[in-house]
């Protein structure tokens, strides 16, 4: 990893991104192979060390148009499963819809990684660029410069503190489900709260769903391969996803439910947790057989109303962080990235470019936000009327294909212009 130019350069760094994960590393990597001629000099600084996640064995859910953004960078996790079929029904209700890959012309719909593949892979792909990796690096709380021609970012490494310049800050800051750090003061007054959990801060949407997910990896006895399931149940959504295995019979589970019904079910043994399971699930793949990585996560929305302020974007998890219904978070924060890496790339490291930026991305932002809000609220009421609509909508996304069509690929590819 490079070490920090000399403080007495105009500015340290054109673009600095604060956070190494899978949104960090890919503007990282795409800012390197996109600044051109007048080539942007990047750091990228994370508190890890990059070897962190390489064992990581969470699964994230990456969509066909996220692998076509990765590949350019010969980042491609190569354990990913294929998801040929998605399957969305409720349970005990009437309705449901599939998703074939073969309607859309794909090799597939998206894809199950492993967290630590998709880091290791990205990581390798910057490794290989001259970007300043500062490692085991804190980024403290930034401040605009006298004049706005630039940020100061107080950074600490091994308890030795200095402050950087940099023209542009990136914020990719953000945990995988929810409670999103930042490297910005998050605690803005609440102007309202209203009767659906929803408050509107001075920076930000939020939205507390009243929910926990349940995630881990199950084995079942009757597995169906490539096919990715989303079940809504009168508790939540439960998404279960293909991610290979011995004999294809491994899925990343992530089970949602109120808090008071996952603190019960925290101390089950695995066994009595797998029969609850199957009750709220179905016999659809047979029994669950086995659980691992066992672990939840509070579930809310929250999101940043402005991308941009000053010198200062937010991207992937510091914009945005979703309910895990439909499995959009890491992917509309690639969308982020690419779309900021482009920017940067025709404008500089300028103003003009976050501008751009934010432009680009308000479309696709706000029909992603609104459609997992929406999912995530309107499948988690069991009231018997809102049941049959639920069902009536599922059965009309079934007959006419174009509006599927149009569902599915604003979740495969979101909106880009």
């Amino acid at each position: 990893m490079s070490n920090i130019q000399s403080s007495s350069a105009p500015f340290d760094f054109d673009v600095t991104i604060v956070g190494a994960g899978p949104v960090g590393l890919a503007l990282a990597a795409w800012l390197a192979r996109r600044s051109g001629t007048a080539q942007l000099s990047v750091a990228l600084i994370d508190a890890r060390e990059p070897d962190a996640h390489a064992g990581d064995p969470r699964a994230i859910a990456v969509s066909q148009g996220s692998r076509m953004l990765l590949e350019p960078l010969s980042a491609w996790p190569l354990d990913a499963t294929a998801i040929e079929r998605i399957h969305v029904s409720q349970r005990g209700h009437f309705g449901r819809t599939l998703i074939e890959r073969d309607e859309h012309d794909l090799p597939a719909l998206g894809y199950v990684a492993r967290y630590g593949s998709i880091v290791q892979a990205l990581a390798h792909a910057v490794r290989r660029t001259p970007i300043h990796w500062l490692t085991s690096t804190a980024a403290l709380a930034p401040q605009a410069e006298p004049g706005g021609s630039a940020v100061c970012l107080p950074i600490e490494s091994a308890h030795v503190r200095r402050t950087l310049r940099t023209r542009i800050l990136v914020n990719a800051e953000g945990g995988l489900y929810g409670d999103p750090r930042r490297i910005k003061d998050g605690g803005a007054k609440t102007e309202a709260n209203d009767e659906t959990g929803s408050q509107t801060h001075d920076r930000r949407h939020l939205r507390d769903y009243g929910q926990t997910a349940i995630v881990g990896t199950v084995t079942v006895s009757a597995p169906q391969p490539h096919v990715a399931w989303e079940r809504f149940t009168r508790e939540g959504p439960i998404a279960l996803l293909p991610m290979g295995g011995v004999r294809q019979a491994d899925y990343a589970l992530v089970w949602c439910m109120s808090p008071e019904q996952a603190a019960r079910r925290a101390p089950l043994s695995d066994a009595a947790l797998l029969t609850e399971l199957g009750a709220a699930f179905g016999e659809r793949m047979g029994r669950f057989e086995s659980i691992r990585g066992r672990a939840a996560f509070p579930l809310g929305l929250a999101a940043e109303k402005k991308l941009v302020d000053g010198r200062i974007a937010a991207i992937g998890n510091a914009a945005q962080t979703l309910h895990p219904v439909a499995g959009q978070g890491m992917n509309l924060g690639l969308r982020d990235a690419h779309a900021l890496a482009d920017a940067l790339a025709h404008h500089g490291a300028t103003p003009d470019a976050l501008a751009a930026f934010a432009a680009r991305r308000a479309l696709d932002r706000r029909l992603t936000i609104r459609a997992t809000d929406a999912l995530a609220r309107a499948f988690t009421v069991e009231f018997g009327p809102l049941a049959a609509l639920r069902g009536l909508a599922l059965t009309a996304l079934e007959c006419v294909p174009p509006a599927k069509t149009a569902l599915a690929r604003q979740m495969m590819f979101g909106q880009r212009r």
